[in-house]
């Protein structure tokens, strides 16, 4: 695959970002066919199907107890659903050949173990693959720089800034070379200009590199910012209620609240949240 195809919503017209280093570049479709999951008479999921393709951002929203956490760890093995299946490159993700999921997970909160270093504590789930540490270090040290954390190697978690540790975890889940992201709100933690600073230090790496992307999030702004497509699941357990498409025309640093579509986009958005929230 040369490049990556986004669709400009609303035109019909695509263009075509063309990812970076190839152990990076996408290699198939994520796919999520008619999950249900209930814990005990309460149904949380019931019937969700969506997709994401190769190098698409796509952004989850709906209101607080719509199962995206438990969507999350049905993605990430630590859940099983009452139906349906997950699907990548076209093959059940239970049976992947290499029995190893093609997801990388990072969770709302850095959760970087305090007594590790940095580079130890990007380099974890390596070594709970089971990476030597020392190979776990050298492919750790080879990212540091690429994202903004050269002679950080050494340091403690509680010598960073709150930006900086999150840069820590999205490294520690990149690193672990898995094609798809899951990312768990990963700036909501942060003041506003953090958030949007590392908003557009994400799409940047993005371009780069090529990952799909899955991410959860509350914010309705930072899904217009960061997504291609911005799916809505219910209040109340059911199929994906709407989605809305976002063109990647539209300018993501400075010029994006100026832009006249961002608005439009935004409305579109909440007024999908608010038909579905009861």
């Amino acid at each position: 695959m040369s490049g990556v195809a986004l669709s400009d919503a609303g035109s019909g017209s695509s263009r075509v970002l063309s990812p970076g280093s190839p152990m990076h570049r996408p290699q198939g479709d994520l796919e999520v066919r008619s999950l249900s999951r209930s814990f005990g008479d309460q149904a949380v999921l019931s019937d969700v199907s969506f997709e994401v393709a190769a190098g698409e951002i796509v952004s989850l929203v709906g209101p607080s107890g719509s199962g995206k956490s438990t969507l999350l760890s049905i993605l990430t093995g630590a859940l099983a659903p009452d139906a349906g299946e997950v699907r990548y490159a076209g093959k059940p993700v239970a049976r992947q050949a290499t029995g190893v999921r093609p997801f990388a997970f990072m969770p709302q909160r850095d959760v970087l173990l305090p007594w590790r270093r940095i580079v130890d504590n990007a380099g974890i789930g390596l070594e709970v693959a089971g990476v030597r540490r020392a190979e776990a270090r050298r492919r750790v040290g080879e990212l540091l720089a690429p994202f903004g954390l050269a002679g950080t190697e050494r340091l403690y978690p509680r010598q960073l800034s709150g930006g900086m540790r999150q840069r820590v975890s999205f490294l520690r889940t990149v690193v672990q070379q898995r094609p798809v992201l899951l990312l768990d709100e990963p700036f909501g933690a942060l003041d506003a200009i953090t958030r949007d600073e590392l908003q557009r230090w994400l799409l940047d790496i993005w371009a780069e590199h090529g990952w799909s992307i899955l991410l959860i999030t509350h914010d309705i702004r930072e899904a217009v910012r960061m997504s291609d497509r911005v799916l809505v699941l219910p209040g109340v357990a059911g199929p994906i209620a709407g989605e809305v498409r976002v063109t990647r025309d539209i300018e993501r640093g400075d010029g994006f609240l100026t832009d006249p579509r961002v608005p439009l986009r935004e409305a579109e958005l909440h007024a999908l949240l608010r038909a579905v929230a009861w």
